[in-house]
Formats: structure tokens, C-alpha cells, sequence
């Protein structure tokens, strides 16, 4: 919803909910951990009166474990922080999990797949971010492809079904690539809202 209109966000929000897309992906940004600031808590309760979709809200914030709870309060189904903004991810899980929400864990383009080795049986989605996190319409990362493997093979490795979501760069155009490497959820920004027939594209997405 970051690429949506926000004069119109009701709007926006009511043709993501009549589209193919499964889920809405919130991006919420405190100018902190990444060099933006989006939206917050009256913004999510708003976009959960227009759509009964799940709410997929992904926190870009420094010291998660004071609004995890807020958020799943709000309406998030799944709140997902970044493992490089907390020192406890365990208690932010804990706390996501108490609020009533699934719980996702994010690293950025420069952390290994490695370091999720820990928290990775405690989460149930991991979402691989394949750009700088911060902005919308950035170029896909292409070593992207080869971090979601790893981290397919690590889950895989250890017995668990992780949910594994990718977000930035995201199109028509390299969804299959991505899908095959081993994602199950692909977040799109301005790649839908910037076409010509945004539901159409959603579709392409989805059968690529």
C-alpha cells in the first residue's frame, strides 16, 4: 500500500481487496531505521475497515517490541520486524504471538541468511527484502534469487514450512524467477499501482 494513492487510499484499498492479491502488504516506516516515514496505527485501522483480506504489516522501526502488540491490535493478521532492529527477537515473537497475530521476522539485502538461524523455528514467515528497505521502486536485487534458496534450503534442513515473502522490485517480469527459487508470497508495489490495469497485472504475478 506504500505505492497507493493516499488521497484515495479507501479507493485503492477497495480494488486491491476486489483483486487476485491474497494479502495487503503495510509498510510502516519511523524515518529511524529506514530514511522515510510512512504510516501508522490510525492509517492500518482505516485500510482494515476497506478490505477483510489479511493484513500483512511489515514494521521498517527501531525497538519493534514497544508496538508489535499495538499493531496486531490495530488489525495486522501478521506482523513482521527486522531482525536487525531488535536485540530480542524471541520476545518480539512472543509478544506478536500473545496479541493474537503470526509472527514474521525481515532481514535486509546485506544481513545472511544465517543469522536467522536462531529465530527461525519461533517465526512463521521470513521476508527476504530485495532492495534497501525505505522506498518504493527500486531495482530487484538480483542475488536475491540466490539469499531465498539458502534460506528454502535452511527451512527445509531443519523441518519446518516457513512462509518465505519477498518485497521490493517485484513484477510480471521476474515473479517466476522468484517463485522458483523458492517464495510462496511476493509483495508489489508500484509495479501495480503504476499499470495500466492494476488488477491485470496482480494476475500475471500470480501465474508467472
Amino acid at each position: 500500500m506504500l505505492s497507493a494513492d493516499f488521497g484515495h487510499l479507501e479507493r485503492d484499498t477497495r480494488m486491491v481487496d476486489a483483486s487476485a492479491a491474497e494479502w495487503v502488504h503495510i509498510d510502516v516506516m519511523d524515518g529511524v531505521f529506514v530514511p522515510n516515514i510512512s504510516f501508522g496505527f490510525p492509517v492500518l485501522k482505516a485500510i482494515r475497515k476497506a478490505t477483510a483480506k489479511f493484513l500483512d504489516v511489515h514494521l521498517m522501526i527501531v525497538s519493534p517490541e514497544k508496538y508489535v502488540a499495538r499493531f496486531a491490535e490495530a488489525g495486522a493478521d501478521l506482523v513482521t520486524f527486522h531482525l536487525e532492529a531488535t536485540d530480542d527477537p524471541a520476545g518480539c515473537v512472543a509478544l506478536i504471538r500473545r496479541a493474537g497475530a503470526k509472527a514474521g521476522v525481515s532481514i535486509k539485502p546485506a544481513t545472511p541468511v544465517e543469522a536467522l538461524r536462531e529465530v527461525l523455528p519461533l517465526v512463521d514467515l521470513v521476508l527476504v527484502m530485495s532492495v534497501e528497505p525505505g522506498f518504493g521502486g527500486q531495482s530487484f536485487i538480483p542475488g536475491s534469487l540466490e539469499k531465498i534458496a539458502q534460506l528454502r534450503a535452511m527451512a527445509r534442513e531443519m523441518g519446518l514450512e516457513t512462509i518465505i515473502e519477498v518485497d521490493g522490485g517485484i513484477s510480471a517480469r521476474n515473479a517466476g524467477a522468484v517463485y522458483g527459487a523458492g517464495a510462496d508470497v511476493l509483495v508489489a508495489g508500484s509495479s501495480v499501482f503504476g499499470a495500466e490495469d492494476p488488477q491485470a497485472e496482480v494476475v500475471k504475478m500470480l501465474n508467472a
